[in-house]
């Protein structure tokens, strides 16, 4: 076959427009944005090392896991803030996840339109909330709850468990878990949403067909499609988790201590930063904290490429049916 020619007037049009000048603005503008954001996390990443240098270079490795804090005596050891910022981190992700996936669940696959989109908007409401407004909030109303009517429940209840026998207070690790799971409940939920909805109607209809009741579509055609992307979601939940500051700093009591049980004061490594840095004793206590911000910023960091990788697994699969 013949391969007709592209006439020379053609040629010289589709040239220009390859050449035209607002491309190439455009072009320049969104390259070097990108390249801007990069530029910021790395600039972030030095910043902080530089300024965290003379406290990596005297305390090293055992910084991590070491829990003493004496500003006054220059020892200073972040063990006891990454186990608070664990245990609330971890509780909160849990109560949230299956929070999260059941309200999911219940918008797509079970809620009518007129019901779901509203109930929608009202839980990712919960998303613009400041964050200073649930701290107000757990501390004079959830945390009076805790103290007065639900704490004792659970002490009677589950006293005889070590981890949940103390006495109830108003600010406690306990609290912080509560507010951590309300604060990231709207991350996951809208994540697992979208995940779920993206579940192509073949397999619905598939397992509808061989009989299968509701239930046992969802669980054995749908939670295993969308399992990466909910695990995705999950953990953006728990980068805002991690990070949370100012909430966390009002409700969970602000003790250098690991706590030994639920309802104990404790502290997080954002919440240790927003306390003692504006009153520094001296530049290793500036130090030492820059170091924990350091450490803060890594796990967000790796924990945001992990929930992007799953996330972009599931969307890249749909990509790819939409493609066949």
């Amino acid at each position: 076959m013949a391969i007709e020619s592209v006439p020379a007037p053609l040629a010289r049009r589709g040239l220009r427009n390859r050449l035209k000048a607002g491309d190439w603005i455009f072009t320049t503008l969104v390259s070097a944005t990108a390249a801007l954001v990069v530029l910021i996390v790395l600039g972030l990443f030095y910043e902080l090392i530089s300024r965290a240098l003379p406290s990596i270079r005297k305390f090293g490795l055992p910084f991590l896991w070491e829990t003493q804090w004496n500003p006054v005596r220059e020892t200073f050891g972040a063990g006891t803030f990454i186990v608070g910022t664990l245990i609330t981190s971890v509780v909160a992700l849990v109560l949230a996840t299956v929070l999260a996936v059941l309200v999911a669940l219940f918008l797509v696959e079970i809620a009518p339109p007129w019901l779901s989109r509203p109930l929608s908007y009202l839980v990712e409401l919960l998303a613009a909330i400041p964050s200073v407004v649930y701290g107000l909030w757990g501390v004079f109303v959830m945390g009076v709850f805790i103290r007065d009517y639900f704490g004792p429940v659970v002490v009677d209840t589950l006293g005889w468990i070590p981890f949940f026998d103390g006495t109830p207070l108003i600010t406690g690790i306990f609290s912080a878990c509560l507010i951590l799971t309300i604060m990231i409940l709207p991350t996951i939920m809208a994540v697992s949403r979208d995940v779920i909805a993206a579940v192509p109607n073949s397999q619905r209809e598939g397992i509808m067909a061989l009989g299968a009741t509701r239930w046992e579509a969802i669980r054995i055609a749908i939670l295993p499609y969308a399992r990466s992307g909910v695990m995705g979601g999950a953990i953006l939940g728990l980068a805002r988790a991690v990070g949370e500051t100012l909430a966390v700093t009002l409700v969970i009591g602000n003790k250098v201590a690991i706590p030994s049980t639920i309802f104990d004061p404790a502290y997080t490594m954002a919440s240790v930063i927003a306390n003692q840095f504006t009153e520094v004793e001296n530049d290793m206590h500036r130090s030492a904290l820059i170091e924990i911000a350091l450490v803060l910023l890594v796990i967000t960091f790796v924990i945001n490429v992990v929930a992007r990788l799953l996330v972009w697994r599931v969307t890249r699969g749909q990509r790819v049916l939409v493609q066949e």
